[in-house]
């Protein structure tokens, strides 16, 4: 069986602009089995495009918190995947935490499982693993049944039943997916390494802005000096001891938000470092920690607003997400 979408706009590879397309779907597997250009006759089931929409592949999102089961109320497969589908994403990969048990092994993973199909989906669903102290022996299971790769903490997540990892964490859960037989694994980083206690920018040992009065705990200012880009440069210098150390296995950063990480990234590239990628998100190549009032308060969900150089927390408090913040705008000199 099979339906043939006649579009006289959809968007195909190699193509600036939309273009009239012809697009065939297999119904039994949903894959596309057929792309023509031009608007071409068609048997069977025919859905005809309005000349006002555009056809376009279904977008997919790697990285989404679908909360369920334990904190639904923050966001579940029901409403996440709804609202995912009704902005063109086809497939959400869901994040090992916040939900409540973790994807931290095969029954908590089997859980998660059961919580969406007994709720209902809306779009594709798949999932990543977490990898925490102690659970190496389950990153190669988890990978059997199915995860598509694993999310760590270097820095406390916010959340108890997700503890951030150790280096001697992160060497037992590489040599553990050293022995997989499949795909090459994936170990994903929320890349902030606090490897001592840091002093804020403008405060004291004590938390006083400028070693003078307390600072207000709900300003963005503060927010932004607790988490300073060394965190995500120490985070990164780590990264790259293990690129080296474990060249069989795929590295990422999620995230990134400190342009004073990209030098570093730029040698290790030249040194032959190959098996690490980095993200970075839209707000942070937009917005900086100047477009705001560093007096505001931070509202409920936090990101590393990049200092004129950039940042990310995950869950300080109930409902509170935290990721690196936006930073300080970087020198655009320099845009090799």
């Amino acid at each position: 069986m099979s339906v043939t979408f006649v579009a006289p706009k959809a968007v195909l590879p190699g193509k600036s602009e939309p273009v009239p397309a012809t697009v065939t779907v297999d119904t039994n597997t949903g894959k596309i089995t057929d792309v023509k250009e031009g608007v071409h006759d068609a048997s069977g089931d025919v859905v005809k495009v309005p000349e006002n929409q555009v056809l376009l592949p279904g977008l997919i999102d790697t990285h989404v918190h679908l909360n369920q089961p334990g904190r639904t109320q923050w966001e579940g497969f029901a409403t996440g995947t709804t609202a995912a589908i009704s902005g063109g994403v086809t497939t959400l990969i869901d994040m090992p935490l916040n939900s409540i048990p973790p994807t931290t092994t095969v029954d908590n993973l089997k859980e998660k499982q059961s919580a969406a199909l007994d709720t209902g989906i809306s779009c594709d669903v798949g999932f990543w693993g977490g990898i925490i102290p102690g659970n190496q022996d389950d990153l190669v299971p988890l990978l059997k049944a199915g995860v598509r790769g694993f999310k760590c903490f270097l820095i406390e997540s916010g959340v108890d039943e997700f503890p951030c990892v150790q280096e001697e964490d992160l060497d037992k859960a590489c040599k553990a997916l050293e022995k997989y037989d499949g795909p090459t694994p994936l170990v994903m980083f929320h890349a902030e390494l606090d490897e001592h206690a840091h002093e804020h920018k403008n405060g004291d040992a004590n938390g006083h802005a400028n070693g003078k009065k307390e600072s207000n705990p709900e300003a963005y200012e503060t927010f932004l000096d607790s988490r300073p880009e060394s965190l995500e440069t120490a985070a990164l210098s780590l990264i790259l001891k293990l690129c080296a150390r474990y060249p069989s296995l795929r590295f990422h950063i999620v995230h990134l938000s400190a342009g004073s990480a990209l030098p570093a990234l730029r040698e290790a590239r030249a040194k032959g470092i190959k098996n690490l990628t980095v993200e970075t998100c839209f707000h942070y190549l937009t917005l900086s920690s100047e477009d705001r009032d560093l007096g505001q308060h931070c509202g409920g969900t936090h990101d590393p607003h990049q200092h004129t150089s950039h940042h990310h927390p995950e869950q300080t408090a109930e409902g509170s997400k935290v990721r690196p913040p936006s930073r300080p705008a970087p020198d655009r000199s320099d845009r090799s």
